[in-house]
């Protein structure tokens, strides 16, 4: 299989996750099953909750805002990044995470507004840092192990402060790539968490795990360790794209979020031909793969 049908698969079913999964959010598990018990029957694509059907939440929106900096500006400007995000968060988007909100407008530099908010509240292992991560996976996978993880904890740190979402961003971009590469990312997740900060490991070594289970979690799915976990757990016990973003927007909760993770991870597995409506997406998939190969 072709890298760019993997790159296009992880950003076209990033945002395809996305989609699906915002007119369920914080809804109870099973929601998306219960309305569309067929599985292939079509109009899934419903809308609601005040998204319209297809469009896209705050996960895809500062997905893009990545992508563009990276292809703009040749690679990776923490601070252009970082200016971009506050751009939009003053345009009022439609939704916005509540501690990333606080991190882009609390007037601190770029390079001090997460940490500092982090000192302040000690509470920052939000999934908003991992939500936008397919369009970065997709850049830094030609550049290697070290360089991909790298780069994820550094545009990571931007709004989190707390090194667990600098290391859940790292291991989704590590998996990525080696989707890309053709191997399982699945069977290398034991070494992938071996190069997890230490402080961290056990915790995602936990939730990675082949027994986990989304029950088990001892904290909501908005929080960066079960919604990473979750969406690995929907890939592994499922058989297609299809299947694994349905079995992730059935989990309830955090279902944009969770699916978003879920569909970059699957779409990557599984490809995508980048067809019809997404046809923008995948075209930004090939922008970001041919800047990264540079």
């Amino acid at each position: 299989m072709k890298r760019i049908q993997r790159a296009a698969g992880a950003v076209v079913g990033s945002a395809v996750g996305d989609a699906l999964g915002a007119p369920f959010e914080f809804g109870p598990p099973g929601a998306f099953s219960a309305r569309f018990p067929a599985p292939g029957a079509g109009g899934e694509m419903c809308g609601g909750g005040g998204w319209d059907p297809g469009e896209a939440t705050d996960d895809t929106q500062m997905a893009v805002l990545v992508a563009e900096s990276l292809l703009e500006r040749s690679g990776l400007d923490l601070p252009d990044i970082f200016a971009r995000f506050q751009r939009w968060a003053a345009s009022e988007p439609k939704d916005i995470g509540l501690q990333t909100e606080d991190v882009l407008t609390n007037g601190m530099p770029w390079d001090l507004a997460a940490a500092i908010h982090f000192q302040v509240n000690q509470r920052a292992a939000g999934n908003g840092s991992l939500m936008r991560a397919s369009t970065s996976a997709v850049h830094f996978a030609a550049a290697g192990q070290e360089a991909t993880m790298d780069a994820a904890r550094r545009i990571a740190a931007l709004t989190h402060g707390d090194r667990a979402a600098w290391e859940g961003t790292a291991i989704f971009h590590e998996l990525i790539r080696l989707a890309f590469e053709g191997n399982d990312p699945l069977a290398a997740l034991p070494h992938i968490v071996a190069l997890v900060h230490p402080d961290h490991r056990g915790r995602y070594a936990g939730v990675l795990a082949p027994d986990w289970h989304p029950d088990q979690a001892t904290e909501f799915n908005g929080a960066v360790w079960p919604c990473l976990g979750s969406a690995v757990w929907a890939l592994r016990t499922t058989a297609s794209f299809e299947e694994a973003i349905r079995t992730a927007i059935d989990l309830g909760g955090d279902t944009d979020t969770v699916a978003a993770v879920t569909g970059g991870l699957a779409g990557a597995y599984y490809s995508t031909d980048g067809c019809c409506t997404w046809q923008a997406y995948f075209h930004l998939a090939h922008r970001l793969l041919e800047e990264g190969r540079r």
